[in-house]
């Protein structure tokens, strides 16, 4: 991938730029296998799932830098002064093509970019998510309510300027932190939520909801977790940290009954949307808001396969207490900590890996995906 920002020396956010991909992944690959050895046997792994190396983020987390109608759309130099990256190439071209008119927009109704030096002004962060198709969802994060009313007022320009925006809304971030975004979220567009349509699946991302940033690489590793549920042939599928139920509703999509645990009430709001959707009915696809980690044992069941995509730290050791004394026969673990997922699967005394694979959501760095069957010890 070629990056004038990095030629620069404006951004050097990609680590491994200058290796070329095929290498990345090799190396990447050796990385984790290397990591897992003693809990993954070397004939497990396959062989890595990869989409394209550039142009696959759905989602851009932009730094609001610059003057009032001089925005920069990207990252803070040393200083905390704005950098624009707005044709950053990982992102995907839906994105880039919205950025030009999306700053045309702040510039024109007179947002006041944060500065952080100075501690100053209201437009902090934009946020892009882009769905299959191109419609976009658009979040912009505010110091205050103070210029709320410029963005609800023109939003009708706003929408018809920028192509693909669908859903817009406002978020509020009143500290002097290195947060991304608040707790309160405005909903200003007639849409709330952006369908994000994998193959035949409409899921569906509310702002400030959590979604794989790869779309290509989420694709296949929902496939890859479809076709092992396949070759189990479960009655019933458990999808524990089930998000807004992606590894559920296809395998619900397959004719498997499933159920899923989400402590998020918009992620379970977006799962069972899209359970109505496949016109999935409560005995085909249960969908709850409780805490994984202490609840999974409420679902209905019981199930034959347990599928866990828990976030970075892992899973709470109460829950691989519960996993090793569940009575599913089959688990799918899809981790994006490698450290994390080690530790994991040597607790996990009463099961043992089948398979494992990469799936790499994040060309140009370090950071992994890591998807892995398992059966129970001894069968």
């Amino acid at each position: 991938m070629r990056c004038d920002y990095y030629r620069a020396g404006v951004c050097r956010s990609c680590t491994h730029l200058e290796v070329p991909y095929p290498e990345q992944v090799v190396a990447k690959d050796r990385r984790v296998r290397d990591l897992l050895s003693a809990v993954v046997p070397a004939d497990a792994w396959r062989v890595p799932f990869v989409g394209p190396e550039s142009g696959f983020r759905n989602k851009a987390k932009l730094v609001a830098g610059g003057t009032t109608g001089a925005v920069t759309l990207g990252i803070l130099d040393p200083p905390g002064r704005g950098v624009d990256l707005r044709e950053c190439g990982l992102h995907e071209a839906a994105i880039v093509a919205a950025l030009l008119p999306l700053a045309g927009f702040i510039d024109d109704i007179g947002l006041i970019p944060y500065a952080v030096p100075e501690r100053r002004g209201e437009l902090k962060h934009v946020l892009v998510t882009a769905a299959p198709g191109g419609a976009l969802m658009i979040r912009f994060v505010l110091r205050s309510t103070a210029q709320l009313a410029l963005i609800r007022n023109r939003l009708g320009l706003l929408l018809d300027s920028v192509p693909g925006a669908d859903v817009v809304s406002v978020n509020i971030q009143p500290e002097h932190k290195a947060i991304l975004e608040g707790e309160r979220e405005i909903i200003l567009s007639p849409n709330d939520s952006l369908r994000m349509p994998l193959g035949p699946v409409p899921l569906y991302l509310q702002p400030g909801g959590f979604f794989q940033t790869n779309t290509v690489v989420a694709q296949g590793l929902y496939a890859q977790a479809t076709s092992w549920i396949a070759d189990a042939e479960p009655g019933t599928v458990w999808d524990i940290y089930c998000g807004v139920g992606g590894f559920a509703l296809h395998a619900a999509y397959e004719g498997r009954r499933v159920a899923g645990i989400e402590l998020s009430p918009s992620a379970i709001a977006a799962a069972q949307r899209s359970a109505a959707d496949l016109g999935l009915d409560e005995g085909q696809a249960v969908f709850r808001v409780e805490d994984a980690g202490a609840s999974a044992d409420t679902l209905p069941g019981p199930p034959g396969v347990v599928v866990v995509n828990p976030p970075r730290r892992g899973l709470d050791a109460d829950l691989v207490r519960w996993l090793d004394d569940c009575p599913a026969q089959t688990m799918i673990y899809s981790s994006c900590n490698p450290q994390t997922l080690a530790r994991d699967l040597a607790a996990l005394s009463r099961w043992t890996v089948r398979e494992a694979r990469l799936f790499d959501m994040f060309p140009q760095t370090d950071h992994s995906e890591v998807a892995v069957l398992l059966g129970r010890a001894g069968s």
